[in-house]
């Protein structure tokens, strides 16, 4: 087995089989999401850090989302531009499984931030004169850290069953990045546990987060149909639709790609709806938060009027 393993030092990732000049012009496309996305995220970023205003539960959870989505492009982006522009371009089978672990760690923590940021949002708006008792500097951090620790810890059960499998061809993995699934397909070994964990693994943090973010918004929805303040109903729209503008991307991808029903090998329109899972989310989540909330608009608008002063 060590000897079938260690005769595989790389793989090549097929990516999209398209033609030279569509590579190309998708290598600019790209380029300019994945700046995008490194741009808006960073801007979320340093507003929350530079803001005072901005420092309170809801944003903190936030900037560790923004941080999240920034890691989770720079996972998969930058190898699929270098082999855009040079299909040939193989991956190390170190740099293999490290894109497939970090991978499985940030799109674990994400998934378990959101359900923790819907927590966040139901503790304002259903027991709001608790709120700041309940969600404690203690509790976020909490939060935070356990939500890193348990997305590592998953990403890791899974390379550790995927290091012993022996990889002696093909090389070629059929997607634009080391994704789990594909990886298995090329190993010379019953590969049956490692696909029932993916599952297993999938639905702890797909299915059952996603149930507890929907009873969660079930609360809130009772919630703000009994406020009779309008300007409280308008607030709790604000910060509620973009979170649900957020899971609603992320999630309905995510199902789709590890809960579904998966026949034979990555079929093409699964590979492109990854694309969009894990190049378009990120770009998009920034710019659903500024557009969405007038907090971060107005710290945008103070930051700026400083900036034109100083």
């Amino acid at each position: 087995m060590e000897e079938n393993q260690s005769s595989v030092t790389e793989f090549l990732l097929l990516g999209f089989p398209l033609s030279p000049r569509t590579q190309l012009l998708l290598f600019g496309l790209f380029s300019l999401c994945y700046a995008f996305t490194l741009l808006g995220n960073g801007a979320i970023l340093g507003l929350i850090l530079l803001d005072s205003r901005l420092h309170t539960p809801m944003y903190f959870f936030l900037s560790h989302l923004a941080t999240v989505d920034i890691t989770y492009a720079c996972t998969t982006v930058p190898q699929m531009l270098v082999n855009l522009l040079n299909p040939a371009q193989p991956i190390s089978f170190a740099g293999c499984m490290a894109q497939t672990f970090l991978f499985l760690t940030f799109a674990h923590t994400e998934c378990l931030l959101l359900v923790v940021m819907s927590y966040d949002r139901y503790v304002a708006i259903c027991h709001p004169l608790r709120y700041s008792v309940i969600m404690s500097w203690r509790a976020c951090i909490t939060l935070a850290v356990t939500s890193w620790a348990c997305g590592s810890l998953l990403a890791l059960v899974h390379l550790v069953l995927l290091l012993p499998l022996p990889f002696c061809g093909p090389q070629k993995v059929n997607h634009f990045f080391c994704e789990i699934i594909a990886v298995l397909k090329l190993a010379c070994a019953d590969t049956h546990i490692n696909e029932m964990m993916v599952l297993a693994g999938a639905v702890s943090v797909l299915v059952g987060p996603f149930s507890s973010i929907v009873v969660s918004y079930l609360h809130i929805l009772h919630a703000i149909l009994k406020m009779q303040s309008g300007e409280g109903l308008q607030k709790a729209f604000s910060t509620c639709s973009s979170h649900l503008c957020v899971v609603g991307l992320f999630y309905s991808t995510a199902i789709v790609m590890y809960v579904g029903p998966r026949h034979g090998g990555p079929k093409e329109q699964k590979k492109y709806l990854l694309l969009f899972h894990s190049l378009c989310n990120p770009m998009l989540n920034p710019l659903i938060y500024s557009l969405r909330s007038k907090e971060v608009k107005a710290a945008l608008k103070r930051m700026l009027e400083k900036q034109r002063t100083s």
